[in-house]
């Protein structure tokens, strides 16, 4: 089972960390285009729409990858309190309730949308028109590997609930120890202080 959930995680961590090469293509967009119209006076028409969509597409990309490497927003202050029982019974209730039907409306959805814009070969509004088909297919192909990655979680949430510890992640990005590394060279808290507060953050983040 383990073999099985960090082969899910390791596809979605290699989908996030090829689609996180946008970002770097998106800047250097962005700063050719701000020299060509500020310094050559030479706008190009279809830029804005561009950034859009890429942003867009390394925005919904990335998903699965946040999702695989626990990296969404939760409320900590109490959930890294609880026993991992009483996590993956909480976690797996969620996905049921709320994550499911979201993400299978969402893949459903965006696959109707892409399927529009493909028969009527939509395009942007501008001088330079740009097809919007292949961007809309992301939003059901992000979709479908966030369904993949949230199925494996509810796995990882049964087998929680099966042994009463979490299966280990296939690691890849660690959360810097903001706590830690404040208190460190702190002159203002004596020593135990600050080994306390440091040992109760960690007990936060569960």
């Amino acid at each position: 089972m383990q073999k099985l959930l960090h082969g899910v995680d390791a596809l979605s961590t290699w989908i996030g960390k090829a689609f996180a090469w946008l970002i770097i293509a998106l800047m250097v967009m962005v700063v050719v285009e701000v020299f060509k119209r500020y310094i050559l006076n030479m706008p190009t028409a279809w830029v804005f729409d561009v950034s859009n969509m890429m942003y867009g597409t390394l925005f919904m990309m990335c998903g699965a990858y946040a999702l695989a490497q626990d990296g969404h927003v939760r409320g900590d202050f109490l959930y890294g309190s609880m026993k991992p029982r009483l996590q993956a019974g909480l976690d797996l209730v969620l996905f049921v309730a709320f994550f499911l039907p979201g993400i299978v409306a969402l893949t459903w959805a965006g696959w109707r949308y892409f399927g529009d814009s493909w028969r009527m070969h939509e395009t942007t509004f501008n001088a330079t028109p740009l097809p919007i088909s292949p961007f809309k297919f992301i939003i059901p192909l992000a979709g479908l590997t966030v369904l993949i990655q949230g199925i494996s979680e509810m796995i990882r949430c049964v087998e929680c609930l099966r042994t009463g510890e979490w299966t280990p992640r296939l690691a890849d990005a660690q959360e810097a120890d903001v706590v830690a590394q404040q208190l460190e060279g702190s002159e203002a808290v004596d020593a135990e202080a600050r080994e306390l507060a440091i040992e109760k953050s960690k007990g936060l983040k569960g």
